[in-house]
């Protein structure tokens, strides 16, 4: 649902009508402030339109809600990808939010005291405030192997793979092991695959989603303020006893700390089938891709394979620097360096959320960040 705007500028404009983008406006709302929501895509939840098929949340439904509106029990504990969703939809017809969608922004700047956003339908929108909530999952990276243009074998990216019927009878190989590349490769399996293939570089670490009832993500919220070192200890013990040892099948468990590579930004992977896809074979695991030479992939350990497919699960960027690159708030990295109910020096009234990748769970996190900007704002002015 969409409503006009009434006459006049906007106090903040919030770019990116996600669950991120989504839950600011309605904070602000909730704060009295009048916020616009901006997004180049026709309808809210735009990402999560576009994810493969079989996904859900992997945090439970009560730990996920965005402010102000529960997600309905009916959609289950983990919610499944057509459900987040409705409840995106169901949430910016409940708070009434103001949209703007199917027209993208091509760059911000600072006049003054206030900001003028340059949307690409040539309009310039201007406001005391700026949000930007376009999401950690922005532009898929494109492996940079070489051979890759010559590759005579079909390659696909994990951001246009919906479903593994398609591939049904093929030999796949599937490049990145976080979440997103384990529950490819345990759908490829699902779904009839001739033979499928996990190339691993970094070795993950592999929780249970839950145990007894108890969420993954509930750990993950009581360590998050505990040092790296403790948690890393407990940790180690906790996958001794959860995870089985795959080393047979040629997934040594890791020598880094499972939270020190979340602090890289290296989620632990939630169990939802890839640990008995290992065991049992229908997923072999292999080395990181180093190249291509026709139809061959080469691996790190100098095998060469020839899949007849291979699907690169390597990860987004933030795509931000088109947009703000020119303003000198973002890191080495491309992402924000100030995060929250913080602004940049140079910056004063842009804020950000959703560039992070929390272990306590994206959309609880998300939640926090709305409520801290829009009472920074509010007590701010417009």
């Amino acid at each position: 649902m969409v409503h006009e705007s009434s006459p006049g500028d906007p106090d903040v404009i919030v770019i990116g009508a996600g669950p991120g983008g989504l839950a600011v406006a309605a904070c602000l709302q909730q704060n009295g402030v009048r916020a616009l929501v901006v997004d180049r895509a026709p309808h809210v939840g735009h990402t999560w339109r576009g994810h493969y098929d079989r996904l859900r949340l992997h945090t439970p439904r009560e730990l996920s809600g965005l402010p102000g509106l529960p997600i309905p029990r009916r959609f289950g504990r983990w919610v499944a990808r057509d459900d987040v969703v409705r409840y995106l939809e169901m949430y910016a017809a409940h708070h009434r939010l103001d949209l703007r969608l199917g027209v993208g922004v091509d760059r911000l700047d600072r006049e003054g005291s206030r900001w003028r956003v340059h949307l690409a339908d040539g309009t310039v929108l201007s406001a005391a405030h700026v949000v930007l909530a376009t999401g950690y999952n922005n532009t898929p990276v494109a492996p940079d192997w070489p051979g890759l243009p010559d590759f005579t074998g079909e390659v696909v990216h994990a951001s246009a793979y919906r479903t593994g019927a398609v591939y049904a009878g093929r030999d796949v190989l599937v490049v990145g092991a976080g979440n997103t590349g384990a529950e490819i490769a345990v759908d490829l399996v699902e779904q009839g695959a001739a033979r499928v293939r996990l190339a691993i570089r970094t070795t993950p670490h592999i929780l249970r989603r839950s145990t007894l009832g108890w969420p993954a993500q509930g750990t993950g919220i009581l360590i998050r303020h505990l040092p790296p070192a403790l948690v890393d200890r407990v940790a180690a013990v906790l996958e001794k006893v959860e995870t089985p040892d795959l080393s047979e099948q040629g997934l040594a468990r890791p020598d880094t700390g499972l939270y020190a590579q979340a602090l890289r930004g290296r989620i632990p992977i939630q169990d939802v089938g890839i640990v008995d896809a290992i065991r049992s074979g229908h997923v072999e695991v292999v080395a990181a891709v180093t190249g291509m030479e026709g139809a061959d992939v080469t691996l790190g350990d100098g095998t060469r394979i020839r899949p007849e497919v291979v699907v690169v699960a390597t990860g987004y960027e933030r795509g931000l620097e088109p947009l703000l690159g020119h303003l000198g708030v973002l890191a080495e990295d491309g992402r924000p360096s100030v995060h929250g109910a913080r602004t940049h020096p140079a910056a004063p009234g842009l804020w950000f959320t959703g560039f992070t990748n929390p272990i306590s769970g994206m959309f609880r996190e998300l939640a926090i960040d709305a409520r801290r900007i829009a009472r920074a704002i509010a007590r701010q002015g417009t």
